[in-house]
Order: structure tokens, then sequence, then C-alpha cells
């Protein structure tokens, strides 16, 4: 088996292996079980690559090599969902704008509010559940922050569900209540849209900061050297790339959690 094998085999194992991508609607008990492998996995990873190793299998070398190959997978997968759950929670955000805009303009036209979360609902299915919630008469904002506990990005519901239930105790207009937090709401995004500006920069040059070692790697190739032998062939080249390759994923992990906690505060 040459290196390349191992190296593919262990990434595909590895692959396998990981959970599948987040889906918006989880609970907050159903994204803590989802958590649970990305946990085990490495354990388990670790446990296998010992039996082999002593056992005597595959040579020390390539297996060095396929655990180096299924770490970057590793960490790949991880930086990806991470990715997609920001997406998922900026659409989830644009959603609610739109169903709070919708719904203050049904009720500023008259319209009542059954009708005005059906329209909401219309436009963005994930409000059905509300929209039924008032049909049957139960409670319409323990609907909207149920909605808003399951769909994360969502938590302006939360605001819409105050005003629902102020103007409902207190005879004041729902119209002027639920465009007051549209207001809000839209405040609130351009500020976002501002700070995710100002955070794409330092994405950006993290990105490009974790390349260069690749292109370090091609210009010495370009110049005569061979640096690729020394990191795949030689011990110590194994360790230099496995240390390189976890210090640049771990500085890639810490910028998107900085600026993932930029974002929400």
């Amino acid at each position: 088996m040459s290196a390349l094998h191992a190296a593919v085999l262990a990434a595909v194992a590895v692959v396998l292996a990981m959970p599948g991508s987040p889906r918006p609607r989880v609970a907050a008990t159903s994204r803590a079980s989802r958590r649970r492998p990305l946990v085990v996995l490495p354990w388990v990873a670790l446990t296998a690559c010992s039996g082999v190793a002593a056992a005597g299998v595959v040579p020390l070398r390539l297996l060095a090599l396929g655990c180096v190959a299924g770490g970057v997978v590793v960490a790949a997968r991880l930086l990806w969902t991470r990715l997609e759950q920001r997406r998922q929670r900026e659409q989830a955000a644009r959603h609610v704008l739109s169903a709070c805009e919708l719904i203050a303009a049904e009720l500023g036209a008259g319209q009542p509010p059954g009708a005005a979360l059906a329209a909401a609902a219309r436009e963005w299915p994930g409000l059905a559940p509300v929209a039924d919630a008032f049909v049957l008469g139960s409670d319409v904002p323990d609907a909207l922050r149920d909605l808003a506990a399951r769909h994360p990005g969502a938590d302006d519901l939360r605001l819409v569900a105050a005003a629902w239930q102020v103007a409902h105790h207190s005879g004041h207009g729902l119209a002027a209540a639920v465009d007051r937090v549209a207001g809000r709401i839209r405040s609130v995004r351009a500020t976002r849209r501002v700070v995710e500006s100002e955070l794409a920069s330092a994405r950006s040059t993290a990105r490009l900061v974790a390349a260069l070692p690749l292109a370090a790697l091609l210009l010495g190739s370009g110049a005569g050297g061979s640096p690729w032998e020394f990191l795949l062939g030689t011990p110590a080249g194994l360790a230099c790339l496995a240390a390189g390759l976890a210090l640049g994923c771990l500085g890639l992990w810490w910028i998107e959690a900085l600026a993932d906690g930029v974002e929400r505060a």
C-alpha cells in the first residue's frame, strides 16, 4: 500500500464516520446530541490507530500519514459545518424580518391577525405552526417563542411574541406594535451588516495566511528543492506537517469562533 493510498483511505474513513450537516429546525437537546459523535470520533480513531500500530499491520510512517490526512478532513468538515450553521442562521433571520414586515403590513391594511399570520406562513413555511396555533386557539406568543427556540437565527421572533402579548393584554394596536418590532429588527440587522463587513477582512486574511505554507512548498519545489519528500518521507517531516496543519486549522477555527462571538453580541 502506497502512502497516497493510506492517506486516501484514512480520509474516506473519517468522512464516513462524520455526522451529516445540521438541519435548521433543531432543538437544543438535538444540538447537544449531535456534538457527541464529534467528541467520540477522535478517541475512536486514536484507539484504532494505536491497535493497528501495535499489530504492525501498516507501517508506522503510512499510519502517521493517514492520521494527518484524516485530521485535515475532520478539521475541514468542522469548519464547513460552522459556515453552514452561520448561513442557516442568516437565512432564518431574513425570514423573520420579512415575516414581521408582512404581518405589520397586513394588519395595517385592516386584515385580522389570523389572515396576517397565514399570509406570512405562505411566504415562510417555517411560520406555519404559529398560524396553526392561532387557528386552533392556542397561545400565539408561546408558539412564536417555541419557533425561535427551534430555529437557530430566529431569536427575533421573541420580540414579536412580546409585542403580540403586550398588545393582547393592553388592548393597544397590534399593527403598530409589530411595526415597531420590525423597525428595531431592521436597525439591528443594519448594524450587524456593518460588523460583518468589518469581520470579512479578518476572515480573508486568516484564510490567506493559512494558504501561505502551501505556496511556500510550491515555490520550494519549483526552485529545485524537495520539501514534499522531507514532509512525507521522514519522521521529522511528518511531525512538522502534522504540527503545521494543526496550528493552521486551529487558527482558522479561532478566527471563526471570535467572529461568531462578535456577531452574536
